[in-house]
């Protein structure tokens, strides 16, 4: 067997059965366990489409477009690895096949191949091979551990599997697969079902490779009788056959696999030390909130994608960490903007004590968000606008305050007499759609006598961006003379970052996505703030 390159530890995460299984959840689990005895992780994810990456994808096709620190569009999963790790992902975290692809179509074009015929093995399965090396270059990580999309058998995951039979040839011990699997519960014959895992690791022998751990999806406890049964006809131990059981939060999933030791079996065939206890007292402190808050509280989150809860999975998951920060369990009501209309709503926002109008893009649903927004301004109910949310505030507040008959977003209205929200100059030469926005981090410098100031306690932060579209600051001073104020510049191109009213309780808009960086042990210090301003409006 050849040498390995590297003695960092490199765990592949497959799938088998069926998708959405939590194959990142368990991935970010693993990790927080390694972390929390000392080691180093990473994890990335590996996803099949052919799509550069998910930027021009449709919420309802992939749920949320998550953002890195360098401005890269990647799958949602990666939020969960920077919630549950509280360290950046960035590009190469993330990897399509469609940039595999690219990648070695750019290469054969400058001939870098020299006259080869390029085939999926060796040039596809090598690209794919070097993608995930390259975190664990340099020793960065004790850990990488790698998420592969879709589901074993699906024809577009055959290269990764490929490639990672390549791998263990190549790097031995210093390598491992996880597979992820569902032991089914028929209700009628009141008993777990093992033949749909034997298959799906039946598949992956098929293809070459043996899997090392079995991780069992299960909505019933697995007895030493399954167990045995999994593992005699899946070719590993019993030790090795590790539940995962149904719970009510993806916080709880880490401690369930601590029990189960799923990180001492890696460490242990990974010939890594395991005697170092893992330090999880924040964690724990964390579940113990959520578990028993002290009260609870309504917000209303206002998006055109609601039927989809992934649509806008890092706010709610941030709205957890708020909720958890104040001891308050924070129930949200998904409203559809498009269900806003005639005047009503005063009763969809009924008994409500806080509203966030969601980011997207598009004219659908924008007059029920501006309503929505009418009625939390002028009921001084606690309100956050993110990115879109924060257009349409200035949209509403031109239309109802300035008297700005027809001012709109020249996103929505090309033809609007009073374009409150225009196109970014560096946008308006721009034709290609996938990865033009403005992405990524961006400083902003805050008033010192600004809400958002009391609300971070610095002058300049730092967020992430997803537009292409910005407020116009031609009508900067007749909003900041009627009580709207740019509380958030950006210092480098005066784009407005953060708009407030002066003459409400709690009314916030941000340009940037603040969701993107809420972690379990830092939630982000808005959503914190808005729930505590929820909490007293209630009071």
């Amino acid at each position: 067997m050849a040498p390995a390159e590297s003695q960092t530890k490199y765990i592949f995460v497959t799938g088998g059965v069926t998708s959405s299984l939590g194959k990142g959840i368990i991935s970010a689990s693993l990790a927080k366990l390694l972390q929390a005895r000392g080691y180093s992780a990473t994890i990335q994810k590996l996803d099949p489409y052919i799509n550069i990456d998910p930027g021009t994808l449709n919420p309802y096709e992939h749920g949320e477009c998550y953002v890195t620190e360098d401005g890269a569009e990647t799958d949602l999963d990666l939020g969960h690895y920077e919630r549950f790790l509280n360290v950046p992902t960035s590009q190469a975290n993330n990897v399509t096949t469609g940039r595999i692809y690219q990648s070695v179509i750019e290469k054969e074009r400058r001939g870098d191949y020299l006259g080869e015929t390029v085939q999926v093995i060796p040039h596809i399965t090598d690209e794919i091979k070097q993608s995930i090396k390259l975190l664990g270059k340099n020793k960065q990580f004790d850990f990488v551990i790698t998420e592969i999309g879709g589901t074993v058998g699906d024809i577009e995951s055959l290269p990764y599997v490929e490639a990672i039979r390549q791998l263990r040839w190549e790097l031995g011990k210093n390598c491992l697969v996880i597979h992820l699997t569902l032991v089914p519960y028929l209700a009628a014959a009141k008993e777990l079902k093992t033949k749909p895992t034997q298959h799906s690791v039946k598949t992956m022998q098929e293809y070459g490779v043996q899997p090392d751990i079995l991780v069992c999806r299960t909505e019933k406890h697995l007895n030493d009788g399954i167990r045995n049964k999994i593992a005699l006809f899946c070719n590993v131990s019993s030790r090795d056959v590790i539940e995962s059981i149904d719970t009510d939060s993806i916080y709880r999933v880490p401690m369930l696999m601590l029990e189960e030791q799923l990180d001492l079996r890696v460490l242990n065939k990974t010939n890594m030390k395991s005697d170092q206890q893992p330090e999880l007292s924040a964690w724990k402190n964390f579940l113990d909130h959520l578990k028993n808050p002290d009260c609870d509280v309504s917000i209303a989150l206002v998006g055109k994608y609601v039927e989809l809860m992934d649509a806008y999975k890092s706010i709610i998951e941030s709205l957890i960490h708020a909720g958890t920060t104040n001891k308050c369990n924070v129930n949200i009501k998904m409203v559809h903007s498009e269900h806003i209309e005639n005047g009503n709503e005063s009763i969809i926002l009924k008994n409500v004590s806080g509203v966030i109008v969601a980011p997207g893009f598009g004219e659908r649903g924008i007059e029920g968000k501006i309503a929505a927004i009418t009625y939390a301004r002028t009921h001084k109910i606690p309100f956050l606008g993110i990115c879109l949310g924060m257009q349409c505030a200035t949209i509403e507040f031109a239309q109802n305050v300035l008297n700005l008959k027809g001012a709109h977003s020249y996103e929505m209205m090309p033809n609007t007499p009073y374009p409150i929200i225009s196109m970014m100059e560096e946008q308006k030469k721009v034709n290609i759609k996938g990865g033009t926005m403005r992405l990524g981090a961006y400083k902003c410098k805050l008033d010192l006598e600004s809400k958002a100031f009391s609300i971070y306690k610095q002058e300049t932060i730092s967020e992430r961006h997803r537009h292409r579209y910005e407020f116009n600051n031609y009508f900067l001073k007749d909003f900041e003379k009627h009580g709207m104020v740019a509380s958030g510049i950006n210092p480098e191109s005066g784009l407005v970052e953060i708009m407030e009213l002066k003459n409400h309780p709690w009314f916030v808009g941000v340009q940037f996505h603040p969701e993107y960086k809420s972690t379990v042990a830092r939630p982000h210090p808005l959503f914190v703030e808005f729930v505590k301003a929820a909490m007293d409006f209630k009071k």
